[in-house]
């Protein structure tokens, strides 16, 4: 059977020409449930309750289980589809059925039945098998290889599929994103319009990473917009170098953790944000937190040594000192004319 990319299964799921048994694998686990529920687009919204069936297998840790779960799914593959053309099945977590944990008879005798429901699918009943990484010398595999399309999720076809990867895993993290801007972030990560006849592709890694610094900076936002995308994911971050000083030299404790926390993740080192700090509490405080100059100098001092420190964390003691400076930097003398204590 065919090896085919999650974007080609679409196609199909679309057209309703699809095949009777697809193996899902890979360590995309967002692109395999994602596909995974789209099969269910094969059936009728109104008739799925009684032609759209789950199977979870997570637990399948003896012969007795796994013989109950094979059971289990071959009589929801050969039940006949209730006024529709077809029957959907989907198991969840496969390799339990797939990969047993423990061998016995029970679990010999199960694994006869699943061979032989693979090898004789039901033509009214596509079977979708979701599982990650999978050994290709077993006989279950080689078998699925025979009769199963495979799919290998994680591999991107063109911008449009990365961008609607893109929305999938922003989804993911209960947010939304603006359809322009996914399709920005998969063409700043090197996705073509069409699949290049070559084979090349766009660059995966980068639009994960992209995808996690966005989702980073977006915390607490419902929705992302295309400039939020520009400012994490373009050139912005890279245009305005001192993010991160600008906003302590407001006060703005908020969005100063944003900035810290991107300039960590893009692999800044301890000392150049050290560097912002310094430069923020020399060029803000005089002006607008002037009693508070010496504390915060002090506290940056604090900081420098303790990051010397075998086993501290760079990351807890940046985000202290952020916090600190942010609320010392909009401190103001009091109505007595003494300075406000922290």
């Amino acid at each position: 059977m065919p090896v085919a990319t999650p974007a080609a299964v679409r196609k199909q799921i679309s057209s309703g020409e699809v095949g009777p048994v697809y193996l899902l694998q890979g360590e995309d686990e967002v692109e395999k449930s994602a596909l995974a529920h789209e099969f269910e687009e094969i059936v009728e919204e109104g008739l799925r309750a009684f032609n759209v069936e789950r199977i979870h297998t997570a637990d399948v840790t003896s012969g007795d289980k796994l013989s109950d779960a094979v059971a289990s799914l071959v009589t929801a593959a050969r039940t006949l589809p209730m006024m529709a053309p077809r029957r959907v099945v989907i198991v969840l977590q496969a390799q339990g059925l797939l990969v047993p944990k423990r061998e016995s008879e029970a679990a010999s005798r199960a694994l006869e039945q699943l061979e032989a429901l693979l090898a004789s699918p039901d033509p009214q009943t596509t079977l979708v098998l979701v599982a990650g990484t999978l050994d290709k010398r077993s006989r279950i595999y080689k078998l699925l290889a025979k009769q199963a399309t495979l799919v290998e999720c994680g591999v991107l076809d063109g911008v449009d599929d990365a961008a609607r990867w893109v929305v999938n895993r922003i989804a993911a993290a209960d947010m939304k994103i603006d359809p322009a801007g996914a399709r920005e972030m998969a063409t700043l990560a090197g996705f073509p319009d069409r699949p290049a006849s070559d084979g090349r592709t766009g660059d995966v890694k980068r639009l994960r990473n992209d995808v996690d610094r966005l989702v980073l900076y977006a915390l607490g936002q419902k929705t992302i917009s295309i400039d939020d995308v520009r400012q994490v994911v373009g050139s912005g971050i890279l245009q305005n170098p001192w993010a991160l000083s600008d906003a302590v030299g407001a006060g703005d404790a908020k969005n100063a953790l944003r900035q810290l926390a991107l300039l960590l993740e893009s692999g800044a080192a301890p000392e150049l944000i050290m560097g912002q700090l310094g430069a923020a509490v020399r060029n803000k405080f005089p002006f607008n937190a002037p009693m508070m100059l010496r504390p915060a100098v002090q506290a940056l001092f604090r900081t420098a040594m303790n990051l010397r420190e075998t086993g501290s964390d760079p990351r807890v003691l940046l985000e202290r000192l952020v916090v600190e400076l942010c609320a010392r930097g909009t401190a103001r003398p009091s109505p007595a004319g003494g300075a406000r204590r922290f």
